[in-house]
């Protein structure tokens, strides 16, 4: 193990022991309990069972059988959720042949971010994580279950699983994939598409041909975005079954591995391998999964959402954490926008088991924790196949099936990881490095200041940004409006940069996981709303976005930046933000919300 990961590590346990040592105490007390058919009412054990055929309510209530929960968020709105939809069946055979049963404790909902992009449903996207926590918890909350599998892969959903499981840690759980869906048109190709669309230059039927050619089946979007971190994390974790992660959802092995699932949630509700989820998503665990994040340049979403999921386990982590981590950990990947290839490409260079076994054998991570593999964590680094006598799993060969894929630890793309963080006068970021040029690593210039996207598209097609500049959009965090991602700025930045200007983008909102070429300093905290400091940033202030030396600050005299006023919302914006299309329905998780830093969550 690195020194430096361990000292990190430590440091993490000792900052978070009483909250730790608390959350432990409750969970302990609730797998301690009897089960739900005998410590609870005839007639509460009756409705529970209701719907069951008689031959299963015989199973559970005299031979006291495991019951499984099935947590899913199917629906057929999401391309990668899409395949659940047959997901209850095969897993109630599976526990049925296994002497168990099974129940669909209920659904969470899962909403795109792809279809939101750039419009007001995307400003409830951050706030669906929480939703589907709370979703996750009322459906366990009927409490007749001795393990649960949590289906879900996308953005927010799987963060907002893995939550409200962790708010039931008494409960051995089991997360289900179903992978993503075959290649398509190229994430490059599509890339540029967009720009020449911003720039007129074609039109929108050929756009539309470009975006159905490349999101066109059912499975995860290819690009290595907040969806696809999330698997990588999920195997780092050991919340898989090991290699689960990228099988496509019609590969005959995806069925096998689904079947594994629930013999391996069985296995974790017996005595002598008990392991709830709480116990096993310790501080170790919680680290892994920040490593595999840094290997691999994954999603700057998880800067937010990964401090909430250990913020529910009693484990308290920030962005200090990860830079200090990210000083130590080797990038090995290069999956788009970090590079050229999707996670087909990545999947077949050796995916995420090379990955896990270069970072297990370079002492990156904590090797010796529980999983829910009986292998612990160096099963993750093999790869499964479906043979003649059922699953097994195999190492992989020693070299990379493509090195502009996926590399040794021995021989990163680099020797740190994708992710830094950025401090000074304008508060607290995040930048994602691994995609952007190393000559725009370092950008100063005047700042044009935005109090809304819209205003930056506006001027880009009128012709206004022409020129070096550093566009400030302020008004866009979690208290503001939900913390929106502004992927849509994306294409008119990277056209000028394309054309020499030097550009960056300075937000207190996200860009979310397909963070691309453009220098990005995201996630300013505290917020505007807050009264932070891009609230007192006017057009025509120097900025220096500094990803080198880890520096955002904008270049004034200390006095008279201590001296100006701070600007506030817009209240046609703020009214705005605040109604239409559902919104007012999250208005009290906008009130309450805490930090980006502290995890966006509206639950403390």
């Amino acid at each position: 193990m690195k020194t430096r990961i361990a000292d990190i590590t430590g440091r993490i346990r000792e900052r978070s022991a009483a909250s730790r040592r608390d959350y432990l105490a409750r969970i302990d007390a609730l797998a301690q309990r009897p089960p739900g058919t005998e410590r609870m009412g005839c007639a509460n054990v009756a409705h529970a069972f209701a719907a069951m055929p008689g031959d299963q309510r015989l199973r559970i209530v005299a031979e006291r059988a495991p019951n499984l929960a099935v947590v899913t968020a199917y629906n057929d709105m999401l391309s990668a959720h899409q395949p659940y939809e047959s997901y209850p069946a095969l897993i109630r055979d599976e526990a049925q042949r296994r002497g168990a049963t099974v129940q669909v404790a209920g659904g969470v909902p899962a909403m795109c971010d792809g279809v939101t992009q750039g419009l007001p449903g995307m400003e409830m996207s951050l706030f669906s994580r929480d939703t589907i926590a709370m979703a996750t918890a009322i459906a366990l909350t009927h409490d007749v279950f001795d393990g649960a599998l949590l289906l879900g892969i996308c953005d927010k959903i799987v963060p907002g699983l893995l939550i409200g499981a962790l708010h039931f840690g008494h409960l051995p759980c089991v997360f289900v994939p179903a992978g993503p869906m075959s290649s398509g048109l190229s994430n490059n190709d599509k890339a540029k598409v967009r720009e020449q669309h911003a720039q007129g230059l074609v039109g929108r039927d050929q756009l539309m041909q470009a975006e159905q050619a490349a999101y066109h089946g059912a499975g995860t979007c290819t690009f290595y975005g907040t969806a696809n971190s999330n698997q990588m994390l999920l195997e780092a974790m050991g919340l898989h079954v090991p290699g689960a992660a990228f099988v496509h959802p019609h590969d005959a092995l995806r069925e096998g591995l689904t079947r594994e699932a629930v013999g391996t949630v069985l296995s974790l509700t017996k005595a002598q391998r008990y392991t709830p989820i709480g116990r096993l998503v310790d501080e170790r665990v919680i680290v892994n999964a920040m490593v595999a994040l840094l290997a691999t340049g994954g999603s700057t979403n998880h800067l937010i959402h990964w401090v909430a999921v250990a913020r529910a386990a009693g484990i308290h982590i920030d962005w200090t954490d990860f830079a200090e981590l990210s000083a130590e950990v080797p990038l090995l990947a290069r999956v788009y926008p970090n590079g050229s290839a999707d996670v087909n490409q990545f999947q077949a260079a050796g995916g995420t088991g090379f990955v896990l076994r270069e970072l297990i054998d370079s002492g990156c991570v904590h090797a010796d924790v529980a999983t829910v593999a009986s292998g612990g964590l160096a099963a993750y680094g093999q790869v499964p196949r479906q043979e003649e006598a059922g699953l097994r799993w195999h190492s992989l060969p020693a070299d990379s099936a493509d090195t502009s894929v996926v590399r040794p630890a021995a021989a990163p793309f680099s020797a740190s990881g994708g992710l830094k963080l950025l401090t000074g006068n304008l508060g607290r970021s995040v930048i994602k490095v691994s995609a952007v040029p190393e000559d725009r690593h370092v950008v100063e210039a005047p700042a044009i200041v935005f109090d809304s996207q819209e205003g930056l598209q506006r001027a880009f097609k009128a012709g206004e940004l022409e020129r070096d500049f550093i566009a400030v959009v302020r008004f866009q965090g979690p208290r503001a409006n939900g913390m929106p991602e502004l992927h849509k700025l994306t294409p008119p930045l990277a056209v000028l940069q394309g054309k020499g200007f030097k550009v960056a983008l300075v937000t207190d909102g996200r860009m979310s996981g397909a963070s691309g070429k453009v220098p990005a300093a995201i996630h300013v905290s505290p917020e505007a709303l807050a009264g932070g400091p891009l609230a007192r940033v006017r057009t025509g202030d120097r900025i220096r976005l500094d990803a080198v030396q880890g520096q955002l600050d904008v270049l004034i005299d200390d006095a008279q930046w201590a001296a100006r006023s701070v600007q506030v919302i817009d209240p046609a914006h703020a009214v705005d933000n605040a109604h239409g299309l559902g919104r007012e329905l999250f208005g009290g998780m906008r009130r309450n919300v805490t930090s980006a830093e502290e995890g966006a969550i509206t639950w403390l």
